[in-house]
């Protein structure tokens, strides 16, 4: 009786313990979704000035004028969406070009140089974002002078350390062996990389791809500062053209941040088990 008393009482106290846990992680996720859904519903508002909008978790009534008002207040909202589009496309695919064959290197090729050359790239991690940005602003405005360009928008993330770093790591675990085997059957470096590698790198090219789109999406600084026309400006940065002096187009702000958060959520949604699957990859080697 008392063995079957103490079972009860652990499997209460464990009952407890789960109800906390799960209504912690609820109102966590609320916290969380919450902007999500005062910035849709706030889409959703006449396009107004904003002191003349009515702030409510729930509107009185569901317009898309404030999406028609973001497309008709400048002919340059499409060009915007292109912008990030074309920037975005050709960051990643740059990434996964670069950071995959120099992982491949830093991975399975001896080099004099190899871990000392590492050794730097990883240390340029722990340098700040913003203390880079005024050499790179006066290398690309200065010396290139090829600010308000594409170029000039792409070219400073052609390849980051980090995709290195993560390509670097899930590529060690691949076996020397199946190199070796390549090897003996004539196979060159480049084929190795080509025939081998690559089909074994999917699921990390994929995370890198993911990361660096929605990375570069979302980014406004950079753009922010070598853009000077609203013909090259990023969608982040257009949404600033809603704000003026005295007063924000509130509604119409909040319509065209949720147009530049779809791509997020189609590649979350889609392509989820890539993302659960970036977290551990390269961690564990075998």
């Amino acid at each position: 009786m008392a063995l079957y008393n103490n079972h009860l009482g652990n499997r209460t106290t464990r009952t407890f313990r789960n109800t906390i846990l799960i209504v912690l992680l609820l109102l966590f996720a609320l916290a969380t979704l919450f902007p999500i859904y005062f910035m849709l519903i706030s889409s959703f508002g006449d396009p107004v000035e904003a002191g003349a909008i009515s702030y409510s978790l729930w509107p009185g009534k569901f317009s898309l004028e404030s999406y028609k008002f973001f497309f008709a207040f400048s002919e340059h909202s499409y060009r915007w969406i292109l912008n990030s589009l074309i920037v975005a496309t050709v960051v990643m695919v740059s990434n996964v070009i670069f950071a995959t064959t120099a992982g491949y290197a830093f991975s399975k090729i001896n080099f004099r140089g190899r871990a000392l050359l590492f050794a730097i790239l990883l240390s340029s991690m722990m340098i700040p974002y913003q203390v880079t940005q005024v050499p790179l602003y006066i290398l690309i405005v200065n010396i290139f002078q090829i600010q308000n360009t594409y170029q000039a928008l792409i070219m400073p993330t052609l390849v980051t350390v980090y995709n290195i770093f993560l390509a670097k790591q899930f590529m060690s675990s691949i076996p020397r062996e199946v190199l070796e085997s390549a090897k003996v059957e004539g196979a060159n470096q480049f084929q190795t990389l080509i025939r081998i590698i690559l089909p074994l790198s999917k699921t990390v090219m994929a995370v890198m791809a993911i990361l660096t789109f929605m990375e570069t999406w979302n980014t406004f600084f950079w753009p922010f500062l070598v853009t000077n026309t609203m013909d090259m400006q990023t969608i982040q940065v257009g949404l600033k053209n809603f704000r003026f002096a005295n007063t924000t187009y509130f509604a119409p702000m909040m319509a065209g941040a949720t147009i530049s958060a779809l791509p997020m959520f189609i590649l979350f949604f889609s392509l989820q088990r890539y993302f659960l699957e970036g977290v551990t990859v390269g961690a564990v080697k075998g």
